[in-house]
């Protein structure tokens, strides 16, 4: 199957625009202007186990990074999946609009259907390490 240019250059952009998401997320909310501590009490508040946030910070983060770098982009968007459609369930109660108070539903929501589209699109352009899916039809294609 031929898959012109244009596929790999949309690849690219949705993984770019998806890490710098994730890593402002991470580094930028979760880490500076909520803090971890601050975070975990969030957390709690919503029901979750305050050590959850830990792991999410660092599911984002690490998450985020290979995003950029194109690392096993297609494993990195499905582990990040659970952590936007928790993202969702979190804001159900605030509405659909994320510039609600308390923010609502749809950006966390479009976040869930971007990382499912990034699994399929796969690496795009300029990745660094291809998942071995994509190895293996970049493999066949040259044959």
């Amino acid at each position: 199957m031929h898959i012109d240019r244009s596929h790999h250059i949309g690849g690219l952009v949705l993984r770019l625009g998806l890490a710098a998401i994730f890593l402002v997320h991470s580094v930028y909310l979760k880490l500076v202007v909520f803090t971890l501590p601050g975070t975990a009490e969030f957390f709690a508040s919503i029901g979750l186990p305050a050590a959850l946030a830990y792991i999410v910070f660092i599911a984002e983060a690490v998450g985020g990074i290979a995003l950029l770098l194109g690392v096993y982009t297609r494993l990195a968007a499905l582990t990040l999946l659970p952590i936007a459609l928790g993202a969702t369930w979190a804001h159900l109660g605030a509405g659909w609009l994320f510039t609600n108070q308390g923010g609502g539903w749809e950006y966390p929501l479009f976040l869930s259907l971007a990382l499912v589209v990034q699994f399929f699109v796969g690496d795009g352009a300029f990745a660094l390490r291809r998942s071995p899916s994509e190895r293996a039809a970049a493999t066949q294609s040259k044959a």
